[in-house]
Order: C-alpha cells, then structure tokens, then sequence
C-alpha cells in the first residue's frame, strides 16, 4: 500500500499543484455530490481499489462503492462504482483517479486477448520489465487481472543473461558460470539466445531457462526438441496477437510481451456527476 500511496500523491501533486483554480472558482465550499464511474466499452477491469484511494487520501470521509472487481469482464454502460463526498474532493481527483483506472484496465484487457489467444495450448503469457517508469507495480498486477503472468520485477529477483552481458563476460558459458557462483541459489538463471547454437551452449552451461529471442518458428521448435525439458523454453521477441498463437503452438513454456505494459491503449471511462 506504501508503493501505490507514493504513486498517487506523486500523481496529485502533479495535476493539483497549488490548488484547482477551475473548482475552487466556480464550485461553493461544502457543496455535497456523487458521482458514477462508467464503462464507455468493453473491457476487463483493473485498478478499482487504486481509484478509490485516490479520493480518499484526499478525504478519507468519501464514500467509494465499487459495483465490480479487478479481473471481472465490464460491458459498455455498466456503472463500475459509486463515490460521494465534497465535489471539490471528487473534482480534484477525478483526473487522476480515471488515468490510472483507465490504464491498468487497458493493460488488464490487452493482456486477456493474448491469454484468449493461446488458450488451446500450454503456453504462459508473461509480462517484461518494459513499464512506465514509476507505475511498475500497478503495471504488473493489471497483467495479472488480465490472466497473464508476471515476469521478474526488477534486476534484483532473477538472473537473465541477455546480449550485453554475454558480450561483456566473454561469452554464454562464462556468464552462466559467474551466475551460478554468485547468484542465490533461490534465483533460477536465465540466458538469451538467437540460434541454435546459443540454446546447445546454454543447455550444456546449466541454464535454468532459455529465452528464444526473435527465433522463426521452425528453429523455435527445434530449439525445444533440443531443450526437452531440461530447461525452461521462453519465446520472446516479435510477439503480437497475430503471431502469438502460432509461437505458442511450438511448445514453448512462456511467451513474453512488452507490449503488454508498453503499448496497452488506455480503455475509456468517465465519471459523470448526478
């Protein structure tokens, strides 16, 4: 809760300022109002909870009724919560309130229509760490109000050797090497490849799991023949919702997205006063 407070006074810092000149011009003191949160499309809804502290950290006496859950599928029209108070209090938050409600459910949303599109086979859908600076924890749980899975969160809670670091430490086998060594034997260990060759020297290196970055799909599917389940076969790279289903059907275990964090378009909701 700490996280997401500091988020959303960073956020009402930003859009207040000084003071909403607009309220505080036209709007008397004390006056009492309620407004609707409400779905203008279908979408999967994330991010409810997130809206309601916003209005009360600025008043902890509003009233906030939410009418639907994180992870629940919302048609156009439907009324997603209720909110009461002083109107300069909904006034002032409503901006923020709706930028973040309306990105984490469009994250949510994007991140169902690529589970939906790998349903018929046993890959995973997982997050990267390609999210708005600031926003990484409300970016990662909206993947997971979508139905997919979150990858790391940060360089701290696992190991994934990609290029530059391969590069830099002479080669696949040395960075495995030096990983293993130093890395908590909690932490499973990562490596990014583009060939074949790359999967046989990760494999014979002990990699816990093996990224396939930017791979066709036929060397895709040699590269898990090969693997066999000794490792973790990740697919990454040149992910979308027209390719997806057929990088799933190679075998692969997961399949990471950036577009999930760094490319959902934001689902449009409005609060309306009553």
């Amino acid at each position: 809760m700490f996280e997401i407070d500091r988020i959303i006074q960073t956020a009402l810092q930003e859009d207040i300022g000084s003071g909403d000149i607009t309220t505080l011009s036209t709007v008397p003191k004390g006056t009492a109002a309620q407004a609707e949160l409400v779905a203008k499309e279908d979408f999967y809804l994330s991010g409810i909870e997130v809206a309601q502290r916003v209005f009360t950290l600025l008043d902890s006496h509003v009233a906030f009724e939410a009418l639907r859950e994180d992870g629940g599928f919302v048609k156009r029209g439907e009324v997603i919560a209720w909110i009461k108070g002083d109107a300069h209090t909904l006034l002032q938050g409503e901006r923020v309130a709706l930028n973040l409600l309306q990105r984490m459910s469009g994250i949510a949303t994007h991140t169902a229509a690529f589970v939906a599109a790998v349903d018929e086979t046993s890959a995973v859908i997982v997050d990267t760490r390609k999210t708005m600076p600031g926003l990484r924890v409300l970016d990662k749980y909206s993947v997971r109000m979508g139905g997919g899975q979150n990858h790391r969160t940060s360089l701290y809670d696992g190991v994934l050797i990609k290029e530059n670091h391969i590069t830099a430490a002479g080669g696949i086998t040395a960075a495995v090497a030096g990983a293993k060594k130093r890395a908590p034997h909690t932490l499973k260990v990562e490596v990014e490849t583009e060939n074949m060759d790359d999967v046989r020297e990760a494999l014979e290196a002990g990699a816990d799991i093996i990224m396939l970055d930017n791979m066709s799909l036929d060397t895709m599917r040699e590269a898990v023949e090969l693997i066999d389940g000794r490792a973790i076969a990740e697919a990454s790279g040149g992910v979308n919702l027209e390719t997806v289903t057929d990088i799933a059907k190679t075998g692969v275990n997961l399949i990471s997205v950036g577009a999930l964090t760094h490319s959902s378009p934001a689902v449009d909701i409005s609060m309306l006063f009553q």
